[in-house]
């Protein structure tokens, strides 16, 4: 399939928060883009899911007539529900109305994120955003996955762990009668902005923290992640030098021993100039991990894999959609 100059490629990148995509060239050209909200067909109702996916898809492609996609790469946290008849259907309707006939291939948001890192074929991918995962990479498939087992069973080192801990602090401080300050502060003041402060009532807040968490949803606790990687105390770096452990374990244990390849990190909490990140960085270096690499946007990513078939060049693509 290789030499097809007038092939066009659209990827989409579909998490929970948002919808992106990109309709490419195969010289690298971005013909158009598209965004929605998130359209996890597991933490929305099917429907609404696929309303999303549509709309970004359709943004993308105002300007182009859909039958010039020759391939199309879906990254999607949620891709098992694809597996489900009637969520299948429902997608060959919509992908049909929208004008598209070419081939679609719907995989992890993994493995969108490591070729948003890189045109390497394998390696190790991390993500740690609300949740936490790492997976091995093989010839741009996913052959293994380490974590990314929910909030309940796990999720070590992400925004929604750093959040439980930063109240876990407080509350181990409230339990000793200390006075709360910087980040054990800072969850005080954000759980409990119309509480009266009582410094001599360390018993009576710790009910009320106690009982404010516990009336809202867990996943909630990720959104306290960036106290604590604002905080300049020693009970965050604290939090932030855990985490960074706990991410570097998940990391090494989708390797063989010995093995040099690269890691791409990914993620809300992999961005640049992030505490975490920047531990991260440090504790993998000590770990052998030499060439890490950051994840650039994923709907690149997944227009990168589509065109993977069609071009003699793709790590000329690669550089183009991504460098």
């Amino acid at each position: 399939m290789h030499g097809d100059e007038a092939a066009l490629v659209l990827g989409l990148d579909i998490g929970g928060t948002s919808s992106r995509a990109l309709v490419s060239d195969l010289a690298g050209r971005v013909l158009g883009r598209g965004e929605a909200a998130g359209g996890n067909p597991n933490s929305h109702p099917a429907d609404q899911a696929m309303r999303q996916i549509a709309d970004a898809a359709r943004s993308a492609l105002a300007e182009i007539d859909p039958a010039a996609v020759r391939n199309c790469v879906i990254g999607m946290a949620g891709v098992s529900k694809m597996a489900d008849p009637e969520f299948s259907a429902l997608f060959d309707h919509t992908w049909s109305r929208l004008g598209l006939h070419c081939p679609r291939r719907a995989i992890s948001d993994s493995e969108v994120a490591f070729a948003a890192g890189t045109p390497e074929p394998g390696g190790t991918v991390l993500i740690a955003g609300t949740g936490a995962i790492a997976a091995r990479i093989e010839q741009h498939r996913m052959v293994a996955t380490i974590g990314g087992h929910g909030w309940l069973l796990g999720d070590e080192g992400s925004a929604f762990w750093l959040g439980r801990e930063a109240v876990r602090a407080a509350l181990r401080a409230l339990d000793r009668d200390e006075p709360l300050h910087g980040l054990t502060a800072a969850v005080r003041d954000r759980l409990l902005p119309n509480a009266p402060y009582a410094p001599d009532a360390p018993a009576a807040q710790r009910k009320q923290l106690i009982s404010t968490v516990n009336a809202a949803l867990p996943i909630r606790l990720a959104e306290l992640a960036p106290l604590v990687t604002a905080a300049a105390d020693e009970t965050a770096a604290d939090i932030v030098r855990r985490a960074a452990r706990a991410l570097a374990d998940t990391a090494a244990a989708t390797r063989a021993h010995g093995e040099t390849r690269t890691i791409v990190l990914a993620g809300g909490l992999m961005a640049p100039g992030n505490p975490v990140r920047e531990a991260l960085r440090g504790t993998l270096s000590k770990r052998g991990f030499q060439d890490q690499r950051t994840a650039g946007p994923g709907e690149a990513g997944a227009a990168w894999l589509a065109a993977l078939d069609l071009t003699a060049a793709p790590e000329t693509l690669h550089k183009r959609l991504l460098g």
